[in-house]
């Protein structure tokens, strides 16, 4: 799967749905923040617990080869709480993907950070 993100269009601007693949949006970020002049993941601004993520375009890619540097796995949950049940794949019933934002930083800082996306801030 391959991520494209849309972060000059607006979600509700989205009239018609993409040719191949799917748009996702309404995730929110927690620990950071998109930056949408350097089209990256950065620094949280003050005081801003949660951010909403931009427009997200999932397009299927045959035999794709993963990045191997200059990519965070930013973890996607369900709910806040980042719990669940530890289910036989070995994953969290809570934990929904990674989605792969670029980075200039280290992707350790990130991690370091609890960076994380979730569906829903309530449940």
């Amino acid at each position: 799967m391959d991520f494209k993100i849309y972060d000059e269009i607006d979600p509700q601007e989205v009239a018609e749905k993409p040719e191949d693949g799917v748009f996702c949006f309404g995730m929110y970020l927690e620990g950071a923040r998109w930056n949408k002049t350097i089209h990256m993941i950065d620094e949280s601004k003050p005081k801003q617990l949660y951010v909403e993520l931009p427009l997200i375009w999932y397009v299927p890619k045959r035999n794709r080869e993963k990045p191997t540097s200059g990519i965070y796995d930013l973890p996607v949950y369900k709910v806040l709480s980042r719990t669940g049940t530890l289910s036989t794949t070995g994953h969290s019933t809570n934990f929904v993907q990674y989605i792969e934002l670029p980075t200039k930083e280290d992707p350790a800082k990130w991690v370091r950070g609890g960076v994380a996306a979730f569906l829903a801030l309530r449940y």
